[in-house]
């Protein structure tokens, strides 16, 4: 028994408590006293008693009942007043609150497991979302088949690995349970924040701990008992084995630390899975391997008639563009997603500064030859640097039709969609922003700046329909180690690069501790071919006799 030292009425009542009861614990707070006592031996209950004493009343017996790890659950009553009606040694009630916290039903999990049950891909942004706030530098994503013997055939199974700081065991149970507060730091650089996540699944926990080459149950935090009970559960209701288990633990030998995450029993579609997985061919680099969502079917979004938005069903064309400033490694189905900062692929970029509810913000314009050749256009929307929005139509892209085709505008919302007092305007499933008056607002002030935009740069120059070519001011690469974003020269052909490119190769030719170049605004090219970026560059004196007719520049299609 350990505990502060205690007054005169307290010392008494420990000293019945302990006459009547073989052992027993207690912990003195400024507002009282706790004690964990075990079960009478003439109730019905194997579990420990809490009981609990403020400053001017008795002792007082509750409802809560702590369960032996040996013990099998019984039924529990229902009602506080019913337990403590049979206590020999009834107290005072109590004029303090007596209840604080809230109940739930079991039912409410299939509620929670409804938040991106209208779009898959968001529920893998989530995983995405966890590694970059872990500080992880990859993060792979694939779908493998793996003989299950609970059904006795092969099954699919997604497999989610990073390299970040990974979980503790108390931070596992944590994600696990409910009432697990919001952060109360805004950290620019997370953006886990609602703890939704695991809650609304229920699985065994078995903590191990690694010494070299040995992994063993880590009994500092679990009894071997309890650990072997959730161990054979693990086992007999998923594919998984004591040798499959160990041969994921060592992925962390080579790595470190991170996290594994492993979901079978996938959605189906039909007689087929609502996930459609491609393995990459590594004879290539054009076949690179991809997860889609089997319907192909695009999001609903106000003014789109085009039904090919390959980021609505693909999963490599999804993470393209997942963050704003890209940094972390991503690998589908085995190979390296080429991130895709849309605020350095644009044509003719336009960067507008203002202010919406009194918070600067910054709108990137630009037009997108890929975008252009899909039919779509609108805004993207970032907040914490992740994707929230995309392809959001305002001002008169709703309803001009192909004069808006190739669009696009990037902006970070992150301090408008943030509240002063602490409030958060973004759905907890990250997919969409509150209608409040900031968004409002906002809405606003992006119609009238991509209206600007079009009247002063397609209304005047007015081409032909399949005649223009959007080709990035600058073209971009990053480097795979300090993934730092370098400009090429822009005589040199992109296509050339390889997958994966260091700062010391061509064209750069540099080092990975030279700083990164930054984003200007650029002018605009208008090419006669649609496809490719072959095109044949005019004479010098084809080009000088361009500067002195603008017009016949435009009919032509040469360089503006």
């Amino acid at each position: 028994m350990h505990g502060k030292q205690m007054n005169g009425q307290s010392s008494w009542v420990t000293s019945k408590l302990l006459e009547r009861c073989e052992i027993a614990a207690f912990v003195s707070t400024e507002s009282g006293q706790l004690y964990i006592l075990p079960s009478r031996l003439n109730e019905e209950y194997s579990h420990a008693v809490v009981r609990y004493l403020t400053h001017g009343h008795g002792v007082t017996r509750s409802q809560i009942h702590v369960k032996s790890e040996d013990h099998k659950s019984k039924e529990m009553p229902e009602s506080r007043t019913d337990d403590r009606s049979r206590s020999e040694n009834s107290a005072t009630s109590l004029t303090g609150p007596r209840k604080n916290y809230a109940c739930a039903h079991p039912s409410y999990l299939k509620t929670l497991a409804q938040s991106h049950s209208d779009w898959i891909f968001g529920a893998i942004a989530e995983f995405v979302d966890n590694s970059r706030d872990a500080k992880a530098t990859m993060f792979d994503i694939s779908i493998d088949m793996i003989y299950s013997r609970v059904v006795g055939k092969d099954i699919p199974m997604l497999a989610i690995l990073d390299d970040g700081h990974g979980m503790s065991h108390e931070e596992i149970m944590k994600m696990m349970s409910f009432g697990r507060k919001e952060p109360n730091a805004n950290d620019p650089n997370c953006i886990g924040r609602y703890g939704v996540g695991f809650k609304n699944i229920e699985i065994p926990i078995v903590t191990y701990s690694r010494k070299g080459q040995y992994m063993e149950v880590d009994t500092n935090i679990q009894t071997e008992t309890s650990s072997n009970n959730n161990l054979k559960a693990i086992m007999e209701f998923s594919p998984f084995n004591e040798y499959f288990i160990g041969e994921k633990a060592g992925l962390f030998d080579r790595q470190g630390t991170g996290t594994q995450i492993y979901i079978w029993n996938l959605d189906e579609w039909g007689s087929e899975y609502s996930l459609e997985w491609v393995n990459t061919n590594g004879s290539s680099s054009f076949y690179q391997g991809d997860i889609y969502i089997r319907s192909r079917r695009p999001r609903s979004r106000l003014g789109q008639m085009t039904k090919e938005v390959p980021l609505d069903y693909s999963l490599r064309s999804y993470l393209e563009v997942i963050f704003l400033d890209p940094r972390m490694k991503i690998k589908v189905q085995g190979s390296l997603v080429k991130s895709r900062p849309l605020a350095k692929f644009l044509h003719k970029t336009s960067i507008e500064n203002g202010f919406v509810s009194e918070k600067p913000v910054q709108l990137i314009l630009g037009h997108s030859q890929l975008d252009l050749e899909q039919g779509n256009c609108g805004i993207f929307l970032y907040w914490h640097g992740r994707l929230i929005e995309a392809y959001k139509r305002v001002g008169s892209m709703i309803h001009n039709g192909e004069k808006s085709h190739g669009l696009v505008g990037v902006i970070d919302v992150t301090d408008v969609m943030d509240d002063d007092s602490g409030r958060v305007w973004v759905h907890n499933n990250k997919q969409g922003f509150v209608d409040c008056e900031p968004y409002a607002l906002l809405e606003d002030w992006l119609s009238e700046k991509a209206d600007d935009y079009l009247d002063n740069t397609v209304d005047k120059v007015n081409v032909k329909k399949g005649g223009v070519r959007y080709k990035p001011d600058r073209e971009w690469v990053q480097c795979n180690k300090c993934r730092k974003w370098r400009t090429l020269p822009t005589d040199f052909d992109s296509r050339t690069l390889p997958l994966e490119w260091f700062c010391y190769m061509k064209p750069v030719n540099g080092k990975c501790e030279m700083p990164e170049q930054k984003l200007d605004s650029g002018v605009i090219t208008i090419s006669s071919q649609r496809t490719g970026y072959n095109c044949k560059e005019n004479s010098a004196e084809s080009e000088h006799e361009d500067d002195r007719q603008p017009l016949k520049r435009l009919r032509r299609g040469s360089k503006i």
